[in-house]
């Protein structure tokens, strides 16, 4: 059935798909824009491709199988059983520079505002109620956002790691579109941005490995393992990244959405060592094994970053995947004391300085749905976290085959990885199954 369902929206005709359209789908990169993205030696065959071979999803797993996993999972714990304890951020506990000269906050999900060597930079702002092209429909906050985006004061830089509706949010954008933020944006995203009302001027697409000097900044878009869509057809002309910011005296990487690859070290080779990382670490699953990390595979990947602090995010606000709402934290506690790796987990909207984390505070734990009976809610035997990353990939390294035209592959796929569990993502943040957010496809 959910076959049929998608097969309907990919065949649906051009007045159906106009009528269906909303302004939140974006638009194609034309132009200019299409240009740099046609040209991009990793745009091949009408499509970006991943660093390594990658499936969204794992098509072993067959829409029964995701049905079964998805009707199998404890409901009761994939949100907090009571308020979550958000720190309620105030304009003036951001009045004054950081004493070192880096301040992060974590205000939700992959919404971080870094303020690095004078310069504020807001990673993927989402702050509207819903991650969906519709407001009555789709994933819906668990929490609150700690502070109005009125009351965030200026953004110098806005940086979006994809435009999945977890990441990339239409009215925040327009909102921020009023302010004098530059946006830098992965190749094609640019085009959404402008079709909501962002001046080109102030919009920055960049190729991996591209980099651009804003406000005092060095920013590189660097590889990420994940994929791109926000309609019910996705095209494979948008690419997605992750990010590293270079000030004058501090560094910083952002994760985005990313399976495991050797790219991280890589990365942590040419920019490293960062005084901070902003690593995925919720919304994983066994049924997308390859597009985001579980918690274990963050810690691994910080490793091979050089990082120095680690801040958990992707987790505890919406909810994107059959795991317990708490068990990316319990995780990632467990696998970064087993592997010395500094870990920041503050209370969403609770600002702290890198170079003197506060001390980790297990707050999740008074308002998560435990057991009965339980006293932790990690599992008590936790992969370990390998001193080589060769385990965590399955597949040879080469580019992937085109997204847009993915084939299922004969057999149930390898995870390479730890053990996970997982089912389809419930909400339907994109009309078609499939899709962002839809039923069977991570954000």
């Amino acid at each position: 059935m959910l076959r049929d369902v998608k097969r309907s929206y990919r065949t649906l005709p051009r007045e159906s798909w106009h009528r269906l359209r909303t302004d939140a789908f974006g638009a194609d990169p034309r132009g200019h824009r299409w240009q740099k993205v046609s040209n991009s030696p990793h745009f091949v065959d009408g499509s970006f491709r991943n660093p390594v071979t990658t499936r969204p999803l794992a098509y072993g797993h067959t829409p029964l199988a995701l049905m079964r996993t998805r009707l199998g999972a404890d409901g009761g714990r994939r949100s907090p059983a009571a308020a979550v304890p958000v720190h309620r951020l105030l304009p003036a506990e951001l009045s004054a520079p950081p004493e070192s000269g880096l301040r992060l906050t974590w205000l939700g999900h992959a919404t971080v505002l870094a303020e690095l060597d004078g310069v504020r930079v807001l990673f993927d702002p989402v702050w509207s109620e819903r991650v969906s092209p519709f407001d009555w429909i789709g994933p819906k906050r668990l929490h609150p956002v700690p502070l109005p985006l009125a009351e965030l004061g200026p953004v110098d830089v806005v940086v979006i790691s994809h435009d999945h509706y977890d990441h990339l949010d239409m009215d925040t954008v327009r909102t921020l579109a009023a302010g004098d933020a530059v946006f830098a944006v992965p190749l094609g995203i640019g085009a959404h941005l402008e079709h909501w009302g962002v001046e080109p001027y102030r919009i920055v697409d960049l190729d991996w490995w591209e980099s651009v000097e804003l406000d005092g900044l060095k920013l590189t878009a660097t590889p990420a393992r994940h994929y791109c869509s926000r309609g019910p057809r996705p095209t494979g002309k948008f690419l997605w990244a992750s990010w590293v910011v270079e000030g004058k005296r501090h560094r910083l990487f952002h994760s985005g959405d990313t399976g495991w690859f050797p790219g991280f070290a890589d990365i942590g080779r040419r920019f490293g060592p960062f005084d901070a990382t902003m690593m995925q670490v919720g919304a994983y699953s066994e049924h997308w094994p390859e597009v985001h990390l579980t918690p274990e595979e963050a810690v691994q990947a910080h490793r091979d970053l050089g990082g120095k602090v680690m801040l958990p995010m992707h987790w505890g606000t919406f909810d994107l995947a059959p795991h317990p709402w708490e068990e990316p934290a319990e995780r990632t506690v467990a696998a970064a004391s087993a592997a010395g790796v500094t870990l920041a987990v503050p209370r969403p909207g609770k600002p702290f300085e890198p170079a003197d984390p506060p001390p980790a505070k297990l707050w999740w734990r008074a308002v998560a749905a435990t057991p009965s009976g339980a006293d932790l809610l990690a599992p008590d035997a936790l992969p370990a976290v390998p001193d080589s990353p060769a385990g965590l990939v399955a597949a040879t390294p080469r580019a992937d085959a085109s997204l847009a035209s993915a084939k299922p592959a004969a057999g149930p796929a390898s995870t390479g990885g730890p053990a996970r569990r997982g089912d389809p993502e419930t909400a339907a943040s994109e009309p078609s199954p499939g899709q962002d957010g839809g039923p069977g496809r991570p954000a």
